[in-house]
């Protein structure tokens, strides 16, 4: 997904959208009565996320291209008191790929590109790695995310050529062979839309409104912020020092064919019913767009071409979502009950509403099979300290669990902390997300591993690689005269600054678009965060006067130059 963490590789992931208590009981999933009972159940769903006066939603929900749903909550622009319309349009971020991979197969279909040949035969100067089109299409080409690079945030405020763009990345070496595993990459996309423009002799952005959009009537759907002209447009939203403040400017040449395009819930329910329909492609090619890839070894990953292929409450579900500054975007498909369900919103970041969430359960709902709410029970102790421990992810990185008090807290490298509540003797689960956990046990009963469900349907079991989590930082006692001395603004990035003030003992950083965060010292000069898995350090020059800050996070030592 075009993530905010993935734009900006240099954001702290400072905090996570707010945690509500778990419900005492559960309640009985049951399927809507009516079409009013299923309105107001939609509604129950999405609208407790959304504050009359803060960034908005658009939500639609159809079945068989019919509307059962649709609605916008809050506002477009909160600084100018502008709400939100159901027809209006936001960016997309990733779901954006979708098109690009349809665009990808208009062409296959054609006989103008095959999606086994190599890339070097439409990109000559693309180093030689034996990787095809369907590796791009479906994240296994072990390309670099260019996204994730330390250098990304100063680029992406540059405007380069396409060629020079691709240089950001191109003779980077591969995380691993091509085919033999999934790993997201925005980097594969991007060249996808430079083979979309070298085989088709028009732009990107030409070619999806020639053969997508205007024969399907998406004319709520471009590329950029102004494409097309002459249609209503919400603003984007991030947190703030003062509260949610207006998104920061992107040159949207950089998401290009990963994440750049603009719609509205409207236009994309008439996308899913050409797809439900069988429009544009030949029935061989929709199949293969909704296939899973099978990786060198026989393992089936969970993406096809340009979705997600995975499940709701055991359905069938083909979704994608997308992140990109100011905006968020999901949206689910489930092809045997007919259901689709869109939402887009203008607010990124902590506090933003979950629309993984939303979209799910209102898919769900809307095909009978409700999820229940899950039900927190009480273990002891003693149960929670034998699941406590490391976990390995990848070869990269790793979840820590540890226990506090009546419950667990899970923490990814490098990310926020997240209490988990536990819902039986080895299952959890977190507020606000249908993410689901279950720890396995040998047969002497020690736990050994942990299985993690997504909420699109996929998972993953991670090994329990050590029951001791590393131990927390000690702090030590600083002087409120020497903190002082750090006291200032650093910058990361272009348009990226964190701010560290005090604020009476409380030593406090702030960086651009993101709430405040108290910092607690290790040493004289090194301080870490709590809410995060991150670090800063300060570093003084010969004369003795700091000059930077060093962000230790995700394995990257990002240098900040004192402003």
């Amino acid at each position: 997904m075009f993530k905010l963490t993935q734009l900006c590789a240099a954001v702290l992931l400072l905090a996570v959208a707010p945690m509500f208590e778990a419900q005492a009981a559960a309640s009985v999933a049951v399927a809507p009565s009516t079409q009013q009972d299923l309105v107001q159940r939609i509604d129950a769903i999405a609208a407790p996320y959304i504050k009359a006066d803060g960034p908005g939603m658009t939500l639609i929900v159809t079945k068989d291209g019919k509307t059962l749903y649709r609605k916008a909550y809050g506002m477009a622009d909160v600084m100018a008191k502008t709400p939100m319309q159901a027809d209006m349009a936001l960016r997309l971020g990733s779901i954006t790929k979708q098109f690009t991979a349809v665009a990808v197969m208009l062409l296959a279909d054609e006989g103008k590109l095959a999606v086994a040949d190599p890339v070097t035969k439409y990109l000559p100067d693309f180093p030689e790695h034996g990787i095809t089109i369907e590796h791009l299409l479906t994240h296994t080409s072990g390309i670099v995310n260019y996204t994730d690079k330390a250098n990304f945030p100063s680029m992406a405020a540059q405007s380069l050529p396409l060629p020079q763009m691709i240089d950001l990345f191109r003779n980077d070496p591969l995380d691993f062979k091509p085919g033999t595993q999934f790993k997201y990459s925005n980097s594969g996309y991007f060249l996808l839309g430079a083979i979309i423009e070298k085989v088709s002799g028009t732009g990107y952005a030409a070619f999806l409104r020639q053969r997508i959009f205007t024969p399907l009537g998406m004319d709520h759907t471009g590329y950029g912020d102004s494409d097309p002209a002459g249609i209503a447009r919400a603003s984007g939203h991030a947190p703030g020092p003062n509260g949610v403040q207006g998104a920061g400017p992107m040159n949207m040449a950089w998401p290009y064919s990963a994440g750049a395009l603009t719609s509205n819930v409207d236009d994309l329910a008439r996308w899913n019913e050409a797809i439900r329909m069988g429009k544009l492609l030949k029935p061989d090619s929709w199949k293969r767009v909704f296939s899973p890839y099978t990786l060198a070894g026989g393992k089936a990953s969970d993406y096809g071409y340009g979705w997600n292929i995975g499940k709701v409450r055991g359905h069938a579900s083909w979704s994608h979502g997308g992140a990109i500054p100011g905006f968020r975007s999901e949206a689910a498909y489930l092809p045997k009950d007919g259901i689709y369900v869109a939402a887009l919103s203008n607010m990124i970041g902590p506090g933003s509403a979950p629309l993984p969430l939303i979209v799910n359960k209102a898919a769900a709902l809307a095909a009978g099979d409700a999820y229940p709410e899950p039900v927190k029970v009480s273990l002891s102790e003693k149960v929670l300290d034998g699941m406590v421990g490391v976990y390995q992810i990848n070869d990269k990185a790793t979840r820590v669990i540890r226990r506090d008090g009546d419950h667990l807290v899970m923490q990814r490298s490098g990310g926020p902390a997240t209490p988990i509540w536990p819902q039986s003797e080895t299952g959890f689960f977190m507020n606000d997300s249908l993410v689901q956990l279950e720890f396995q046990r040998d047969a002497s009963g020690k736990v050994t591993a942990m299985s993690v469900t997504q909420d699109d349907g996929s998972s993953s079991v991670q090994q329990r690689i050590s029951d001791a989590p590393p131990a927390a930082p000690a702090e030590i006692k600083l002087a409120n005269t020497a903190f002082d001395e750090f006291v200032g603004r650093y910058e990361i990035a272009p348009n990226f600054i964190i701010t560290v003030s005090r604020d009476g003992d409380k030593f406090v950083a702030q960086a651009t678009n993101q709430p405040a965060f108290q910092i607690f010292p290790r040493s004289e000069t090194r301080f870490f965060v709590k809410v995060v898995d991150a670090e800063l350090q300060f570093d003084k020059d010969a004369s003795g006067k700091v000059s930077q800050m060093v962000l230790h996070q995700n394995g990257r030592a990002l240098p900040g130059k004192r402003l």
